[in-house]
């Protein structure tokens, strides 16, 4: 009886051995992983949501108060710095995903060709994109800087009648000014990406549609756009995530001024509770912040899994 439970124990230890390879290890290479996810993501996520219907003013009160249920949502749905701050990140956002979308698709097509010159220019693409937006916002500050900026001086050498303006200091040209930094460290990016998505058209249908008779343009149209289409869908969404949760080059370039002209929604969750010192209320808009980020990364990954069917 003893030998027989031990010849029926051998092969039960080692399926038990085989499932924890096959089930366990894997998992236990994801720890340390998964680990700093919650600790540095889901933990104050949160935290942050609990917080969010607790009414806490850190100059009050060291500890969160009483619950206040949705107060703080309906605060912020009546809050017109709010609705500024949302109407800003909109349009921030579109400004900045069309024009870096439309440059960086022309960028590829002018480098969509094997030559040396081109070849260079694609290496250093990648360089804007690789700088921190910290240091982007404040090269940007110093360089539109009325007494000694670069692009201010050459501005007003260029184009007499830009003297006048004042980068930094007025609603519109400030907000214009922290959306082309922003063009100017992503359309570079987005061009690789579409050099990529130009280098698998077969160039035997290009030959084709030029034997016959089809002109550069028609040849953009007609192919290599409706090729292209999916690959932009997914960088249009991609670049909406970045540019909806903005805040380094607001901080370091304008500091959400002049006024409230570019205070983004990320900007103004950051103000309600490190400036006025409402941590209730800036949770509340942070997990509204996250459920839009949430829609678009949704958006984002489903035709992600959809590309990937094709």
């Amino acid at each position: 009886m003893t030998a027989t439970k031990a010849a029926n124990s051998g092969p039960t230890v080692r399926r038990r051995h085989s499932a924890w390879r096959r089930i366990g290890v894997p998992y236990a290479h994801l720890a340390p992983a998964l680990i700093a996810i919650v600790l540095t993501t889901i933990y104050p996520l949160g935290i942050a949501l609990v917080n969010s219907f607790r009414h806490w003013r850190v100059n009050e009160t060291r500890e969160p108060q009483q619950f206040v249920g949705f107060d703080q949502y309906t605060k912020a749905l009546t809050d017109d710095t709010f609705h500024n701050a949302v109407w800003v990140t909109v349009l921030f956002t579109v400004l900045s995903v069309v024009l870096s979308v439309g440059l960086g698709l022309g960028i590829a097509l002018v480098l969509n060709k094997a030559t040396w010159l081109n070849g260079l220019t694609k290496a250093l693409l990648i360089l804007p994109f690789a700088i921190a937006p910290a240091l982007k916002g404040y090269s940007w500050r110093f360089m539109f800087n009325p007494d000694y900026g670069v692009y201010d001086t050459m501005l007003d050498t260029m184009l007499p009648f830009t003297r006048d303006i004042n980068w930094l200091g007025e609603p519109f040209w400030a907000l214009v000014v922290v959306t082309l930094s922003e063009i100017w460290g992503w359309a570079p990016l987005i061009a690789l990406m579409f050099l990529g998505g130009l280098g698998a058209i077969s160039p035997e249908i290009r030959d084709a549609a030029r034997v016959d008779g089809a002109n550069p343009w028609q040849e953009f149209w007609r192919i290599s756009f409706p090729l292209l289409r999916p690959l932009i869908l997914i960088v249009v969404f991609l670049k909406a995530v970045w540019s909806v949760k903005m805040f380094d080059q607001v901080v370091t370039t304008t500091g959400g001024g002049p006024g409230r002209a570019t205070e983004t929604l990320n900007f103004f969750a950051y103000e309600q509770g490190f400036t006025f010192l409402d941590i209730g209320y800036a949770s509340a808009v942070s997990w509204i912040l996250v459920i839009v980020l949430g829609v678009l990364a949704t958006g984002y990954l489903i035709l992600m899994g959809r590309q990937e069917q094709k």
